[in-house]
């Protein structure tokens, strides 16, 4: 029976290699000459320190760009809540989202299951399998799960005849 997995998976290197880049730029720059801005990536979480609201504000239009040059989507960056630190500076959290969560995954399954698709939907952990008995029915589903409206980016693998 074909099958074929959802996913959604970021390489961690080419996170890091974005996050070396940024730092690189931020040392040229002159906006950003004489403060203690840094970036730093550790296990999937990026911190961002910076001066103040305006610099941060910057760090993360320069972190998604850089980013998005490395073929990581915007929408796999999960913005946490910001920390005041000494004085005026801010730190901030940003998790590297990887694998779906239950949520997206439930929601998904659901989505296809109303679209009436001659498919089967399973959650395994943090991806789908879908499966079904015509490689044409497992074809349109992807791409009607490529139509909807979700924010993080999903690859599907595996697929299997």
């Amino acid at each position: 029976m074909p099958s074929f997995d959802i996913v959604s998976d970021v390489d961690l290197t080419e996170a890091e290699n974005a996050v070396a880049n940024l730092m690189r730029e931020i040392g040229t720059r002159y906006d950003f000459k004489g403060s203690k801005s840094t970036v730093e990536i550790k296990e999937g979480v990026v911190t961002i320190s910076a001066d103040d609201d305006l610099k941060l504000k910057q760090m993360h239009e320069l972190l998604q760009g850089h980013m998005q040059r490395r073929g990581i989507a915007p929408g796999s960056l999960d913005y946490q809540k910001e920390e005041k630190a000494a004085g005026q500076s801010v730190r901030q959290l940003v998790k590297i989202k990887q694998g779906i969560d239950k949520d997206l995954a439930k929601r998904i399954v659901k989505e296809i299951k109303d679209a009436k698709f001659k498919v089967q939907a399973s959650i395994q952990g943090d991806e789908l399998r879908i499966s079904g008995k015509k490689r044409d029915d497992l074809q349109e589903t992807i791409a009607f799960v490529k139509a909807l409206k979700i924010e993080q980016p999903l690859q599907f693998k595996n697929f299997r005849d």
